[in-house]
Protein backbone atom coordinates (compact mmCIF):
# COMPACT_ATOMS: atom_id res chain seq x y z
CA UNK A 1 0.00 0.00 0.00
CA UNK A 2 1.53 3.18 -0.51
CA UNK A 3 0.40 6.45 1.68
CA UNK A 4 -0.34 9.73 -0.01
CA UNK A 5 3.13 11.74 0.18
CA UNK A 6 2.46 14.81 1.90
CA UNK A 7 1.09 17.89 0.41
CA UNK A 8 3.82 20.51 0.79
CA UNK A 9 1.26 23.23 -0.11
CA UNK A 10 -1.04 22.18 3.25
CA UNK A 11 0.86 22.98 5.90
CA UNK A 12 -1.04 21.02 8.40
CA UNK A 13 0.13 17.83 7.21
CA UNK A 14 3.86 18.62 7.00
CA UNK A 15 4.09 17.19 11.03
CA UNK A 16 0.85 14.91 10.95
CA UNK A 17 1.86 13.16 7.54
CA UNK A 18 1.64 10.00 6.47
CA UNK A 19 -0.92 9.63 9.98
CA UNK A 20 -3.37 12.24 8.23
CA UNK A 21 -5.80 14.76 9.64
CA UNK A 22 -8.55 14.02 7.47
CA UNK A 23 -10.07 10.90 7.86
CA UNK A 24 -7.44 10.12 11.14
CA UNK A 25 -9.72 7.69 12.78
CA UNK A 26 -10.54 5.46 9.83
CA UNK A 27 -6.81 5.49 8.32
CA UNK A 28 -5.65 4.50 11.99
CA UNK A 29 -8.29 1.35 12.15
CA UNK A 30 -7.08 0.42 8.60
CA UNK A 31 -3.41 0.36 9.76
CA UNK A 32 -4.15 -1.46 13.22
CA UNK A 33 -6.01 -3.83 11.60
CA UNK A 34 -2.83 -4.66 8.89
CA UNK A 35 -0.26 -4.62 11.38
CA UNK A 36 -2.70 -7.42 13.64
CA UNK A 37 -2.49 -9.49 10.54
CA UNK A 38 0.80 -8.77 9.74
CA UNK A 39 2.34 -9.44 13.61
CA UNK A 40 0.36 -12.84 13.51
CA UNK A 41 2.13 -13.70 10.52
CA UNK A 42 5.62 -12.54 11.48
CA UNK A 43 4.94 -14.44 14.57
CA UNK A 44 5.24 -17.52 12.99
CA UNK A 45 7.95 -16.85 10.40
CA UNK A 46 9.96 -15.75 13.32
CA UNK A 47 9.81 -18.67 15.33
CA UNK A 48 9.58 -20.91 12.10
CA UNK A 49 10.85 -20.06 8.98
CA UNK A 50 11.71 -17.73 6.11
CA UNK A 51 10.17 -14.40 4.85
CA UNK A 52 9.52 -15.98 1.78
CA UNK A 53 10.47 -18.84 -0.39
CA UNK A 54 13.50 -16.91 -1.70
CA UNK A 55 13.83 -15.00 0.51
CA UNK A 56 14.76 -16.63 3.68
CA UNK A 57 15.26 -14.56 6.74
CA UNK A 58 18.44 -14.77 8.12
CA UNK A 59 19.09 -16.69 11.87
CA UNK A 60 20.79 -13.88 13.29
CA UNK A 61 18.61 -11.52 12.59
CA UNK A 62 16.00 -13.66 13.56
CA UNK A 63 17.52 -14.10 16.57
CA UNK A 64 17.92 -10.25 16.98
CA UNK A 65 14.30 -9.60 16.66
CA UNK A 66 12.95 -12.35 19.16
CA UNK A 67 15.26 -10.11 21.90
CA UNK A 68 14.62 -6.75 20.45
CA UNK A 69 11.17 -7.20 21.44
CA UNK A 70 11.17 -8.22 24.62
CA UNK A 71 13.26 -5.21 25.72
CA UNK A 72 12.28 -2.40 26.32
CA UNK A 73 12.56 0.05 23.51
CA UNK A 74 9.61 2.00 23.83
CA UNK A 75 6.83 -0.37 21.68
CA UNK A 76 3.30 -0.50 23.23
CA UNK A 77 3.33 -4.54 22.66
CA UNK A 78 5.14 -7.17 21.19
CA UNK A 79 3.38 -7.62 17.49
CA UNK A 80 4.01 -3.27 17.17
CA UNK A 81 7.70 -3.69 17.96
CA UNK A 82 8.24 -7.00 15.65
CA UNK A 83 6.50 -5.57 12.92
CA UNK A 84 8.22 -1.99 13.22
CA UNK A 85 11.60 -3.46 13.63
CA UNK A 86 11.75 -6.10 11.07
CA UNK A 87 10.27 -3.85 8.54
CA UNK A 88 12.34 -0.84 9.22
CA UNK A 89 15.58 -3.51 9.39
CA UNK A 90 14.53 -4.11 5.83
CA UNK A 91 14.85 -0.41 4.75
CA UNK A 92 17.80 0.78 6.79
CA UNK A 93 19.99 -2.61 5.40
CA UNK A 94 21.24 -0.61 1.94
CA UNK A 95 22.87 2.10 4.93
CA UNK A 96 23.91 -0.37 7.63
CA UNK A 97 24.79 -3.83 6.48
CA UNK A 98 25.01 -5.70 10.11
CA UNK A 99 21.43 -6.70 11.26
CA UNK A 100 23.01 -6.92 14.94
CA UNK A 101 23.85 -3.24 14.24
CA UNK A 102 20.50 -2.17 12.83
CA UNK A 103 18.47 -3.51 15.58
CA UNK A 104 20.73 -1.72 18.01
CA UNK A 105 19.73 1.64 16.47
CA UNK A 106 16.52 1.07 16.10
CA UNK A 107 15.28 -0.14 19.13
CA UNK A 108 17.59 3.29 20.32
CA UNK A 109 15.90 5.31 18.08
CA UNK A 110 12.32 4.02 18.87
CA UNK A 111 12.98 4.57 22.11
CA UNK A 112 14.71 8.36 21.85
CA UNK A 113 12.14 9.64 19.02
CA UNK A 114 8.95 8.36 21.26
CA UNK A 115 10.48 9.63 24.55
CA UNK A 116 10.02 13.10 23.41
CA UNK A 117 6.66 12.46 21.09
CA UNK A 118 8.55 12.36 17.53
CA UNK A 119 7.68 10.18 14.64
CA UNK A 120 10.79 7.29 14.53
CA UNK A 121 10.39 7.49 11.08
CA UNK A 122 10.79 11.25 11.15
CA UNK A 123 13.96 10.76 13.18
CA UNK A 124 15.44 8.10 10.56
CA UNK A 125 14.68 10.39 7.27
CA UNK A 126 16.54 13.32 9.46
CA UNK A 127 19.58 10.91 9.63
CA UNK A 128 19.24 9.75 6.34
CA UNK A 129 19.70 13.08 4.78
CA UNK A 130 22.41 14.25 7.77
CA UNK A 131 24.82 11.59 8.26
CA UNK A 132 23.53 8.46 6.20
CA UNK A 133 23.50 6.50 9.16
CA UNK A 134 27.91 6.90 9.74
CA UNK A 135 27.76 6.99 13.70
CA UNK A 136 31.03 8.85 13.05
CA UNK A 137 30.03 11.33 10.36
CA UNK A 138 31.77 14.79 11.07
CA UNK A 139 30.80 17.86 8.55
CA UNK A 140 33.21 20.94 7.59
CA UNK A 141 31.02 22.42 10.24
CA UNK A 142 32.09 20.17 13.16
CA UNK A 143 28.48 18.94 13.21
CA UNK A 144 28.99 15.05 14.81
CA UNK A 145 27.49 11.81 14.47
CA UNK A 146 24.05 10.32 13.31
CA UNK A 147 22.33 13.47 14.12
CA UNK A 148 25.01 16.06 13.12
CA UNK A 149 24.98 17.36 16.60
CA UNK A 150 27.40 20.40 17.29
CA UNK A 151 29.60 20.10 20.28
CA UNK A 152 28.57 23.42 21.58
CA UNK A 153 25.45 21.58 22.58
CA UNK A 154 27.60 20.06 25.01
CA UNK A 155 28.76 22.86 26.93
CA UNK A 156 25.25 24.84 26.62
CA UNK A 157 23.94 22.12 29.15
CA UNK A 158 27.23 21.17 30.86
CA UNK A 159 28.21 17.89 29.72
CA UNK A 160 31.62 18.96 28.15
CA UNK A 161 32.89 15.08 28.44
CA UNK A 162 30.22 13.48 26.71
CA UNK A 163 30.95 11.69 23.80
CA UNK A 164 28.76 12.33 20.59
CA UNK A 165 29.45 9.74 18.37
CA UNK A 166 28.09 7.63 21.20
CA UNK A 167 24.69 6.37 19.38
CA UNK A 168 22.77 7.08 22.77
CA UNK A 169 24.31 10.17 23.50
CA UNK A 170 23.57 11.57 19.88
CA UNK A 171 20.63 10.65 19.12
CA UNK A 172 19.18 11.47 22.98
CA UNK A 173 19.99 15.15 21.99
CA UNK A 174 19.27 15.19 18.19
CA UNK A 175 15.71 14.30 19.63
CA UNK A 176 15.64 16.44 22.24
CA UNK A 177 16.40 19.66 19.84
CA UNK A 178 14.29 18.50 17.18
CA UNK A 179 11.48 18.63 19.65
CA UNK A 180 12.25 21.42 21.19
CA UNK A 181 12.30 23.35 17.37
CA UNK A 182 8.65 21.69 16.76
CA UNK A 183 7.54 23.32 20.24
CA UNK A 184 8.89 26.52 19.18
CA UNK A 185 7.49 26.60 16.03
CA UNK A 186 3.97 25.64 17.07
CA UNK A 187 4.49 21.57 15.18
CA UNK A 188 5.06 23.48 11.30
CA UNK A 189 8.00 20.63 10.26
CA UNK A 190 9.32 22.98 7.62
CA UNK A 191 10.29 25.75 9.86
CA UNK A 192 11.48 23.26 13.09
CA UNK A 193 13.56 21.52 10.25
CA UNK A 194 15.22 24.61 9.06
CA UNK A 195 16.08 25.58 12.39
CA UNK A 196 17.35 22.24 13.03
CA UNK A 197 19.72 22.69 9.97
CA UNK A 198 20.60 26.27 10.50
CA UNK A 199 18.64 27.78 7.75
CA UNK A 200 15.62 29.08 8.88
CA UNK A 201 13.79 30.74 5.88
CA UNK A 202 15.18 28.38 3.07
CA UNK A 203 13.77 25.01 2.00
CA UNK A 204 16.23 22.74 0.49
CA UNK A 205 16.45 20.95 3.97
CA UNK A 206 13.48 20.62 5.19
CA UNK A 207 12.60 19.30 1.56
CA UNK A 208 15.33 16.48 1.40
CA UNK A 209 14.07 15.27 4.63
CA UNK A 210 10.34 15.35 3.60
CA UNK A 211 11.81 13.33 0.43
CA UNK A 212 13.25 10.95 2.15
CA UNK A 213 10.28 10.34 4.61
CA UNK A 214 7.71 9.76 2.19
CA UNK A 215 10.15 7.49 -0.28
CA UNK A 216 11.54 4.87 1.74
CA UNK A 217 10.53 5.75 5.55
CA UNK A 218 6.97 5.71 5.58
CA UNK A 219 6.36 3.89 1.97
CA UNK A 220 4.34 0.19 2.90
Amino acid sequence: MNRKPVDMSDRSQWFSAPFGIDGLVRQLLCLRIVQFLAAISLTGLLLTGPLAASEPLDPELRRLLQDAVLADAGFDDRFDAEVWLLDMSNRLEPFVENPKDRIALLKRLHYEATRVGLAPELVLAVIEVESRFDQYAISVSGARGLMQIMPFWLDEIGISDNNLFLMRTNLRMGCTILRYYLDLESDDLMRALARYNGSLGKYRYPNKVITALNSRWFKQ
